[in-house]
């Protein structure tokens, strides 16, 4: 099994590495992954989006389309082509990606035989870790070996929850895969933030999960909360992240806000150590 040794140069610095995951689907990852990366990327920071779902809807929501896996992640988690050979740019400054293609579908079946199956995106991630100011993981809707493979690469999780009656479901499923992985695979990996997604604030329901979560979760749970918006659902059939569609949306104000904040908790993390 590898380990965390598969890093980069001593005094290299290595761009952080950040899980976008919950196995529950429909929460918001994706939508979560292209606007905080492009918010980022707009501020100047070097974003590299790695979409590892195999429905590839971080891919179309830059317009970007893969139809075999020649040139996607999937040939980069099987050894056909390194990370850097695959990413391809976007419709945003500085926000690169590696896109998904229908392959990556089987690729869970081809990497149960292989060395290391758990770390194969680590090991495809370090030669280019130096590249990016942040590396962002889209996961599948699945705790299957796609996602277990992101939570080995990354320093840390990102955790979308919608403000919706089963918003909890799961949640300790996810809790218990992470403790997992943090005793065999990582031992650095943590919760970094949790993201309030979809919410209404002309219902109860929202609200009372809202309090249910940063009850739950405390200070990792971004202030800003992600309203429901038809413009954000609109954006990835145009290609475009919301902030290119329209930046005078809610959700692009909300994605705007939280990427500042975002930048702000790791700065002071960094401060800090």
């Amino acid at each position: 099994m590898l380990n965390r040794s598969v890093n980069p140069p001593e005094g290299a610095r290595r761009g952080l590495v950040v899980a976008i995951a919950n196995q529950k689907g429909g929460v918001g990852k994706t939508t979560t992954a292209i606007n905080l990366g492009a918010n980022l990327a707009l501020r100047g920071h070097r974003v590299l989006l790695l979409d590892l779902d195999p429905q590839g809807n971080a891919s179309t929501g830059l317009g970007v389309r893969i139809a075999d896996g020649s040139r996607s992640i999937y040939s980069a988690l099987i050894g056909q082509r390194t990370l850097e050979e695959i990413v391809v740019p976007t419709g945003v400054d500085n926000l690169a990606l590696a896109p998904s293609s229908i392959d990556l579908a089987g690729a869970e079946l081809e990497m149960v035989p292989m060395l290391s199956r758990e770390q194969r995106l680590a090991a495809a991630i370090t030669p280019v870790a130096g590249d990016y100011d942040t590396i962002l993981v889209d996961c599948a809707p699945s705790l299957g070996l796609l996602t277990i493979n992101a939570l080995a690469a990354a320093d840390e999780l990102l955790i979308p929850v919608q403000c919706e009656f089963y918003a909890l479901e799961g949640l300790g499923q996810l809790m218990d895969s992470i403790d997992l992985v943090r005793e065999s695979l990582n031992t650095g990996l943590h919760i970094g933030s949790v993201l309030l997604t979809m919410f209404d604030a002309r219902t109860k329901l929202s609200t009372d999960v809202a309090i249910q979560i940063r009850n739950y979760f405390g200070e990792r749970v971004f202030r800003t909360v992600i309203p429901r918006s038809i413009r954000l659902s609109e954006a990835p059939s145009y290609g475009e992240p919301i902030e290119v569609y329209d930046r005078m949306s809610p959700g692009a104000v909300a994605y705007r806000y939280v990427a500042i904040e975002f930048l702000q908790r790791h700065r002071q993390q960094e401060q800090e150590q």
